[in-house]
């Protein structure tokens, strides 16, 4: 049995010793592109479980132990992971949970002493929890480490997850069997997932995209194009997760519309881009120049998947992240780095520009900086562009 380490502050740490006793529960947060990366992590032998719990249950599980001020999508991973201790499915004993963590002016911050705090309310405080950041939180957890080679399937996992959600929702509308664009992409997210779990190659990767492209290029389709287009964007949990939003996009559908939402990856690309946009705030020189060097390789890796979407005749390729820059500027600063920052505004514009005028700006209640760079910037896109149609939909535990 693995001995227990704590720090000088009183936290069990995650050691190696763990690492291959424990299982480490992590919340669905994104349920495609989350299902990919758990394959990424068993492979590097950590032994992951991503819960896919969803409705009310496990906001009310939130509720009980996250006060109703703190961030929805705090209430409901937090919902999600209590949940899954207190159901008798895992030894309390060789458990760990795992939370991402961004860090910055925003409440998800507080994930971690939240989950903690919620974890001492069950009496259950002797549990870990690992924070995975790129930003040094000033936590120690040497049983878990996020490798090159990680890194480097994760963004293969993001592209496979973008790619397969853009097909799905292009396509989904239109088609002659009902089902039938459904079963496609579960068949290609089970092979995706295949291929994580002992790693993607390069040439594999481009093969595979294409493929996906082909099949659902092919999917038969009738009155395509015909539907409403209706773009979804907003706080990044809010955005994707059905039980967050409510199953905004089954609720777009069902109205007759098509759904579009932008990408998970751009998300990480502004995130690097920052390096770039906030030298007025005082970024070095260097952080500029390794800010473009890690732009320009993400960008080569995500070749392949550009080259299939321009040849395709139903799907376009994802618009290039210093383009999306040049959209926002024409509204606000590309200093507004909190929450999603100056990216939930430039697609927006990405929506507008490209045939798709109607968009619901989805956010947590109180978000400040989706207040500041979603709904805060609405008047100013209806002038620039008088045909857009945005409506910004709070979200909290009782919507």
């Amino acid at each position: 049995m693995a001995q227990l380490v704590y720090d000088k502050t009183g936290r069990l740490l995650f050691t190696k010793e763990m690492a291959q006793e424990y299982t480490i529960l992590a919340p669905q947060m994104l349920p495609d592109h989350f299902a990919m990366l758990e394959s990424i992590l068993q492979e590097a032998g950590y032994k992951v479980k991503m819960l896919n719990t969803t409705g009310h249950t496990i906001l009310e599980e939130g509720q009980k132990y996250v006060h109703n001020d703190a961030c929805f999508p705090a209430i409901l991973v937090i919902g999600q992971l209590i949940d899954a201790v207190k159901s008798g499915k895992y030894d309390m004993h060789k458990v760990a949970l795992l939370i991402t963590q961004t860090g910055g002016g925003c409440r998800a911050t507080n994930y971690i002493s939240l989950i903690r705090k919620a974890l001492k309310s069950v009496g259950l405080g002797h549990i870990p929890v690992i924070a995975l950041s790129f930003k040094d939180l000033g936590e120690e957890n040497p049983g878990f480490k996020v490798t090159p080679k990680m890194l480097y399937q994760a963004i293969y996992a993001l592209q496979y997850g973008d790619l397969l959600m853009m097909c799905l929702y292009r396509t989904r509308p239109y088609e002659v069997e009902p089902g039938s664009a459904n079963r496609l992409f579960q068949y290609w997210m089970d092979a995706c997932k295949h291929q994580l779990e002992r790693g993607v190659r390069q040439s594999e990767f481009r093969r595979t995209v294409r493929r996906i492209v082909e099949d659902f290029d092919a999917l038969p389709l009738a009155g395509e194009g015909t539907k409403p287009r209706v773009g979804v964007v907003g706080e990044i949990l809010v955005k994707f997760h059905p039980t967050a939003n409510n199953q905004i996009v089954d609720v777009i559908e069902r109205e007759g519309c098509e759904a579009v939402v932008p990408g998970l990856i751009e998300f990480f690309l502004f995130g690097i881009a920052g390096g770039i946009f906030q030298r007025p705030l005082g970024k070095s020189k260097k952080s500029e120049v390794g800010s473009k060097i890690a732009l320009q390789a993400v960008k080569t890796m995500r070749r392949a998947v550009r080259k299939e979407l321009e040849k395709s005749n139903r799907f376009e390729p994802p618009t290039d992240i210093y383009e999306l820059a040049d959209y926002a500027s024409e509204i606000l600063s590309l200093c507004n780095s909190m929450g999603e920052g100056w990216l939930l505004t430039a697609e927006m514009v990405e929506l507008i520009r490209s045939g798709c005028p109607n968009v619901v700006c989805t956010q947590p209640f109180a978000c400040l900086p989706n207040h500041v760079v979603g709904k805060g910037v609405i008047k100013a896109l209806k002038k620039a562009y008088p045909q857009s149609n945005i409506v910004a939909v709070d979200y909290d535990p009782g919507a």
